[in-house]
């Protein structure tokens, strides 16, 4: 078997990984929209229940989650497929993470274009949504960019949910054929081919929508 073989082998789970990283991310991105916009509207008893929710889920290791997750769930009477075990642990985690980077966004808005608005006569929910929520999204981009690769990166554990993802595929050709280094170099090329691909799509994103005068996250990348 030749190196190129490996290759064609573990892309069988290309699309597994793909689609375990976008569901997560799409889940942190969601969660963590919502939490961060509650928490700007300085709601009082909120903002302390989502400080201890970005507080919790960036404490507790990913694989401990996604294990009292798809093994401890179902002792209560809850099964939960491998996909959304997937959601509910690497996708809150991520969520609690981009909580904290939509925050640092918000606070990045000129607080005089919020006093212009309600002078206005706008209320709190349409300056929100129509003055900050535009201008953080914006600012948020960079690290939205890098909570995907860390996404990325944790993708592998689905394969302990039995998700035959690339790092499964990986196990199972070593097994196989003992050519364990040349596999797992094979892996590696394989994750930075698609996190190099995502980079691109995510380049072609913010040109469009960057504010002017601010430098690209991945200039340095």
């Amino acid at each position: 078997m030749t190196f190129l073989d490996i290759l064609a082998q573990l892309a069988q789970g290309i699309s597994y990984t793909v689609v375990v990283t976008l569901v997560c991310s799409l889940t942190g991105l969601v969660v963590g929209l919502f939490l961060a916009s509650l928490r700007r509207l300085d709601i009082p008893w909120l903002i302390p229940l989502i400080d201890s929710y970005t507080y919790v889920f960036r404490g507790v290791p990913v694989l401990v989650l996604l294990f009292m997750v798809y093994f401890g769930l179902p002792g209560l009477g809850f099964k939960v497929p491998p996909l959304m075990a997937m959601a509910l642990s690497l996708g809150l985690v991520a969520s609690a993470y981009l909580a904290e980077v939509f925050r640092g966004a918000f606070n990045s808005v000129d607080s005089a274009e919020v006093l212009a608005a309600q002078a206005m006569g706008m209320t709190r929910i349409q300056v929100l949504r129509f003055i900050e929520l535009p201008q953080m999204l914006r600012f948020s981009i960079p690290g939205m960019v890098n909570e995907f690769t860390s996404v990325l990166k944790y993708s592998p554990f689905a394969y302990t949910v039995g998700i035959p993802e690339i790092t499964k595929q990986a196990m199972t050709l070593t097994s196989t054929t003992l050519r364990g280094i040349e596999v797992y170099l094979a892996v590696g090329i394989l994750y930075f081919v698609i996190y190099r691909i995502s980079l691109f799509g995510v380049q072609l994103l913010t040109k469009r929508y960057q504010i002017p005068g601010m430098t690209p996250a991945w200039v340095a990348t």
